[in-house]
């Protein structure tokens, strides 16, 4: 029987993917992911077998790099960020009852939360929650009532997935609920296309991003009312003592 690793890749350029990810990727007969994970990947082994499918065919890729395993190749499905967060490793565990005998392994990455902090200086130097404003998985009722228990314990949060095409309206909508519990002018960023080419980043209000221009390659950042500008980076405080 085959190994299968699921690995997740950081945010897309090599400088920011581990070590063991990297190793993972190198001993792998076979490359499975998203599309446009897989052309993240595809340059450095361009000799490698790859599996892609779109968005949205979550659970065929995974038994598509299943079953490569178990019919014995070394399989890599590769995930943005993080395996486990927002990833495939859950999913992929689910399935493996049904593939006997392959072995599997998560290899842990560095997830947009981590990598677009980076960018923009601390902002989740306390306690944060990440929630995901996509309800293809998760009802909207349900990322509601995330976001007001979020707020109302003044979490710093993580926001992936603020918004598409069809989801336009879902990040000013958490903002009117962030705004029941956070001042107007709590301090908040934007890190665009992390690790990619556009990377850039921007800092607002709460109130001023209610309307801001985010899209799937956007991850949003709201601060806690300790969160403060320090020499043009976003800085959410411990609470260290500086003398």
């Amino acid at each position: 029987m085959g190994r299968l690793f699921v690995a997740g890749i950081g945010p897309g350029n090599p400088e920011n993917m581990t070590f063991a990810c990297r190793a993972a990727l190198e001993r792998a007969d076979v490359v499975a992911g998203y599309t446009a994970y897989a052309a993240l990947v595809r340059p450095l082994f361009p000799d490698k077998e790859f599996i892609e499918t779109p968005m949205t065919r979550e659970a065929e890729r995974c038994r598509a790099a299943l079953l490569a395993a178990r019919e014995g190749k070394t399989v890599a499905l590769v995930c943005g960020g993080d395996a486990g967060v927002y990833g495939l490793a859950g999913l992929a565990l689910e399935l493996l009852p049904e593939y006997p005998g392959v072995e599997i392994e998560i290899i842990p990455g560095v997830t947009a939360a981590l990598s677009g902090a980076a960018l923009l200086g601390a902002p989740l130097g306390h306690d944060f929650a990440a929630v995901s404003l996509s309800d293809l998985l998760t009802p909207w009722e349900v990322i509601e009532i995330r976001l007001h228990c979020a707020a109302e314990a003044d979490f710093c949060l993580a926001l992936y997935n603020p918004s598409s095409h069809r989801r336009a309206e879902h990040l000013r909508k958490a903002c009117d609920i962030l705004l029941r519990y956070k001042a107007p002018d709590t301090l908040c960023g934007l890190a665009h296309n992390i690790g990619r080419e556009g990377e850039h980043t921007e800092m607002m209000t709460l109130l001023e991003l209610r309307e801001a221009q985010t899209d799937m390659f956007t991850t949003v950042f709201v601060g806690n009312a300790q969160t403060m500008r320090v020499a043009g980076r976003m800085v959410t405080p411990r609470g260290y003592r500086l003398d």
